[in-house]
């Protein structure tokens, strides 16, 4: 009989419908490229797009949960399968997966034309749907340990399900999108948290002795509890003073967690470096929601927002793409010039992203931030597009 990995190897269907990756982190960047490509003229007014949502709403929206959750869904497809060590899912099963995400992201488009409800119950349907089929797989492997991932997703639906309400009912309190924002930091800092000092050491173990990145001990605990509750104060009251408290805090905690992980070491091998630049995105927007706070006549929200959104989430995602399409597709893990300029223009975008917050040059600002962005994911595109659409040689 043959093995779990003898059966993927020889899977002859389609390439794209082959791992869960290849279709959610190929039309995931294609999708983050359109939707910033198209959103400044349709803000400023000179493209119309038949979507119900007001310009900066899609703009949020389809960052939050139309990109997000096809990449959390490429990389879960992709998981579940060592965690579990059950086949992953393919063919049918993923196309019909996949298409109910392209259906959201349709009816988003046209929810002018089809209406807003009926737009929300396809939209929200992806999640739910990426729920129950992970959480069969688990369920069926019996280690049900893992379940605890589902909460994740469940918060994401959740925060979906809360913005479309608030479209609905015309109410713009920013609670949906801001406990999307939450749910996926907390994501960065419970899966980065592992992979980073992870991937960190095995890439130092071959180097020169040195300092090697802290394990995984109660101080991660008390930073990610700390950081969380931060997170749920914000989601309430964006304004308080104790959210700009609890924000300090957190700041301070994931800087030190993030320099126990040796990241200084890692300049020579960009793979491994991106994830620690990454990381570093997310002490920084706590600190600028603290600074918001405390002078709001210097620094807008929208500061603190980008350094989550524009920095950890966008090069979290792109960082782990890169590197685990690579792996997957059976190529060696070497950042190409290629990759390479991939990472430099997104980190480019989030940077002029922030900067543009403060109030200077910000229209220039926006455009060329918007623009980085776009060459950072169509580069992902373009680089890896012929690995997820082809078969990978045996190994």
């Amino acid at each position: 009989m043959a093995t779990s990995a003898q059966q993927i190897r020889d899977y002859r269907g389609l390439a794209l419908l082959s791992y869960g990756f290849r279709p959610f982190f190929l039309f995931g960047a294609l999708w983050a490229a359109f939707a910033i490509a198209i959103w400044l003229p349709f803000l400023a007014g000179t493209v119309t797009l038949p979507t119900a949502m007001p310009p900066v709403q899609w703009h949020v929206h389809e960052l939050i949960f139309g990109y997000v959750p096809a990449i959390v869904a490429g990389f879960l497809l992709t998981a579940v399968p060592n965690w579990t060590g059950r086949l992953p899912v393919t063919g049918p099963p993923l196309a019909a997966l996949f298409a109910t995400w392209v259906a959201g992201r349709i009816a988003i488009l046209l929810s002018g034309w089809v209406g807003v409800q009926l737009a929300a119950v396809i939209d929200l349907a992806f999640l739910a749907l990426l729920a129950a089929t992970v959480g069969r797989e688990i369920v069926a492997s019996k280690k049900l340990n893992n379940l605890k991932i589902l909460g994740l997703v469940g918060l994401l639906f959740a925060a979906n399900a809360m913005f479309h309400a608030e479209v609905q009912l015309g109410i713009n309190r920013g609670y949906g999108q801001r406990l999307g924002i939450a749910a996926t930091v907390i994501l960065i800092m419970v899966i980065g948290g592992r992979v980073i000092p992870s991937f960190t050491r095995n890439w130092l173990a071959r180097q020169a002795p040195g300092p090697l990145p802290a394990p995984f001990d109660r101080f991660d605990l008390v930073s990610i509890a700390a950081a969380a509750f931060a997170l749920a104060v914000w989601v309430a009251a964006p304004e308080a003073v104790l959210t700009a408290l609890v924000s300090t805090f957190a700041a301070a905690l994931h800087t030190v967690r993030l320099a126990r992980w040796t990241g200084y070491r890692t300049a020579d091998e960009p793979l491994v470096l991106i994830l620690h630049i990454a990381y570093a995105f997310v002490p920084l927007g706590f600190a600028l929601v603290a600074g918001s706070i405390w002078r709001p006549d210097l620094l807008l929200t929208s500061g603190a927002i980008h350094a989550w959104t524009a920095g950890a989430i966008a090069l979290m995602t792109l960082a782990v793409m890169t590197r685990a399409s690579l792996g997957h597709t059976g190529q060696p893990l070497t950042a190409t010039r290629a990759i390479q300029a991939i990472y430099a223009a997104a980190v480019v975008a989030a940077l002029l992203r922030i900067v543009a917050a403060f109030g200077f040059a910000r229209e220039p600002l926006l455009w060329l931030s918007a623009s980085a962005w776009v060459i950072a994911f169509c580069g992902f595109v373009l680089v890896y597009g012929p690995l997820l659409t082809q078969h990978s040689a045996p190994k």
